[in-house]
């Protein structure tokens, strides 16, 4: 791998999501969006529901809807763990929108309900900006 690439690693509670090489990967923190690049200096972050964006070696993008969890860096290599997380061309765009009604449905004072609605319109975000 050379100096202008990173190795990331996108890994659900389930399943390696994806794996290759990137040159520039942006995600959503508890501070905000980071953006990161080929030698960024080491950081631990967490995470909040949102998506990733991997832009590959071969400048092809990468969009991936993902949960609340933790990012890593060090030594050109990116770790993002987070429970669920799926690829924009894994979601039924259909299901997730019937998804975020339901989950409006059952109530903001419930937390479940809440994180529900977060992750399905995290799901919908990665499809809409995917396409």
């Amino acid at each position: 791998m050379s100096d202008d690439l990173m190795q990331v690693e996108l890994v659900a509670a389930d399943r390696l999501v994806w794996s290759g090489e990137a040159k520039m990967v942006i995600a959503r923190t508890t501070e905000g969006d980071v953006g990161i690049l080929p030698n960024h200096a080491p950081m631990l972050s967490t995470m909040v529901h949102g998506i990733v964006d991997v832009t590959t070696s071969d400048n092809e993008t990468w969009i991936a809807a993902v949960d609340a969890g933790f990012l890593s860096v060090a030594n050109n290599r990116i770790s993002i763990l987070s429970e669920h997380a799926e690829m924009s061309h894994e979601i039924d765009l259909e299901k997730a929108r019937h998804d975020l009604e339901r989950a409006q449905a059952a109530g903001e004072n419930d937390d479940e309900a809440r994180d529900a609605v977060r992750r399905a319109e995290s799901r919908i975000r990665a499809v809409e900006k995917a396409g």
